[in-house]
C-alpha cells in the first residue's frame, strides 16, 4: 500500500512540475510604485487569470510611465504599464526596438497643469507673466510649446522654473510657483497627501480639452514577445481585460489585491486613485463606444502628429507601429460599465 500511495505522490507530483514548466514566465513592470490604479493587474495575478491563461506574470514596481519603454526596450522586461507617447519618441528612432501597445487603458491624457485658486490665474492666457513649475524631461513639460502654439498663447511671457518632480506640489502649495505642469493622477494625490483640497482650492487644465488629444497609458509588450509567443501576449490581454471589467464594478476587490501585493500603501488614498483613474482617464465617450483596451486609429494619427511635433522627431511613426488590436477580446468582453463603490 506504501508503495502505491508513494507512486500516486510521485504522479502527483511530476504532473504538477511538467504543468508548472509549461507556463510562460512574462516580467511586467508597473509604470511607478504600486498604486490603487494598477488593481486590475493585481486582480489577474490574485484571481488566477494569469495562470488560466498558462502565464506566470512577475509584477514589479516601476520607475515612471515613461521608463516603462526603456525598461522592455532593455530586454529587461517583457511587458508593462505604460505610457504610449514614449513608445510614440521611441519608434521614431528605433523602429525595430521600440514596444508595441497592444491594450490601452487610459484613453484620457493625464498631462494638465494645476493652479491655486486667488492667485490670478482663471484661464489659460492667464498663464502669461506667471510662473509655471515643471520637471524637465517629463511629457507635460515637454509638450507645452505645441500647448503653447496650438492655444495661441506668448510662449515668452510664461516663465518656466525647473524642478524635481517631488517639488511641484509643495511649492505650488508655498506660492513659489503660480502652476504646475504634472500628471493629474499623480498631482491630484500629492496635493490629498499634503492635506490639500484638490477640487476646492486648485484649479485644473487638462491638456485634453485644449488641442492635445492624446492617448496615455496602456499594457505595452515587447517586440521579441509579440514574435516568438502571440499566444501569450493574448492571454496577457484578456486577464488584464477580464480584471479591468471586475475592478470597474468593485473597487474593494481590486484594492483588496492592491493590498495583497503591497500592503505598505494608503490604502483610502489609493482606492481614490484607482476611482480617479475610472472618472478622468479610463471612461469617455469613445470607450463607451469601442470598449476599453482599443482606440481609433485617426485620433492615434492626430496624436503621432503632436507628439512628433511636441519633441522635434526626424520620422512619424504610422499607427500600426505603435499600436496593436490584433490580441483584443471580441467588443462585447470589453465593455466597461463604473460604478463607485
Amino acid at each position: 500500500m506504501l508503495r502505491v500511495v508513494s507512486a500516486t505522490l510521485l504522479g502527483a507530483v511530476l504532473f504538477a512540475g511538467a504543468a508548472s514548466a509549461q507556463e510562460t514566465t512574462i516580467k511586467f513592470t508597473l509604470g511607478w510604485k504600486t498604486q490603487g490604479s494598477d488593481a486590475a493587474f493585481f486582480v489577474a495575478k490574485d484571481k488566477g487569470y494569469f495562470k488560466e491563461e498558462g502565464l506566470n506574470v512577475v509584477i514589479d514596481q516601476g520607475e515612471g510611465s515613461g521608463a516603462t519603454v526603456t525598461r522592455v526596450m532593455s530586454g529587461a522586461y517583457d511587458a508593462g504599464f505604460g505610457d504610449v507617447n514614449a513608445i510614440i519618441q521611441n519608434a521614431s528612432l528605433k523602429p525595430q526596438e521600440a514596444p508595441v501597445m497592444v491594450y490601452m487603458m487610459w484613453n484620457q491624457p493625464p498631462f494638465a497643469i494645476v493652479a491655486k485658486k486667488g492667485n490670478g490665474i482663471e484661464t489659460i492666457k492667464d498663464f502669461e507673466g506667471h510662473t509655471l513649475g515643471g520637471a524637465q524631461g517629463t511629457p507635460t513639460t515637454r509638450l507645452l510649446p505645441v500647448f503653447v502654439r496650438k492655444n495661441g498663447l506668448e510662449g515668452e511671457k510664461i516663465k518656466i522654473s525647473n524642478m524635481a518632480p517631488n517639488l511641484q506640489e509643495p511649492m505650488l502649495i508655498k506660492g513659489d510657483i503660480d502652476a504646475a505642469l504634472v500628471f493629474n493622477i499623480t498631482s491630484y494625490f500629492n496635493l490629498v497627501l499634503n492635506r490639500q483640497d484638490p477640487d476646492k482650492d486648485y484649479k485644473w487644465f487638462s491638456f485634453g480639452d485644449y488641442g492635445l488629444d492624446l492617448y496615455s497609458n496602456g499594457v505595452m509588450v515587447s517586440r521579441k514577445l509579440l514574435a516568438s509567443n502571440p499566444k501569450a501576449v493574448a492571454g496577457l490581454v484578456r486577464a488584464v481585460n477580464k480584471a479591468a471589467i471586475e475592478v470597474a464594478k468593485d473597487q474593494n476587490l481590486g484594492m483588496k489585491a492592491a493590498v495583497n501585493y503591497d500592503n505598505l500603501i494608503n490604502e483610502a488614498v489609493e482606492k481614490r486613485r484607482l476611482q480617479f483613474s475610472f472618472e478622468k482617464l479610463i471612461v469617455s465617450p469613445e470607450m463607451k463606444e469601442i470598449g476599453i483596451g482599443d482606440i481609433k486609429d485617426d485620433r492615434m494619427t492626430r496624436a503621432i502628429g503632436i507628439v512628433v511635433e511636441g519633441y522635434q522627431l526626424a520620422r512619424t511613426p504610422e499607427v500600426k507601429e505603435i499600436f496593436s488590436r490584433e490580441f483584443l477580446p471580441p467588443l462585447k468582453d470589453r465593455e466597461l460599465v463604473y460604478t463607485a463603490n
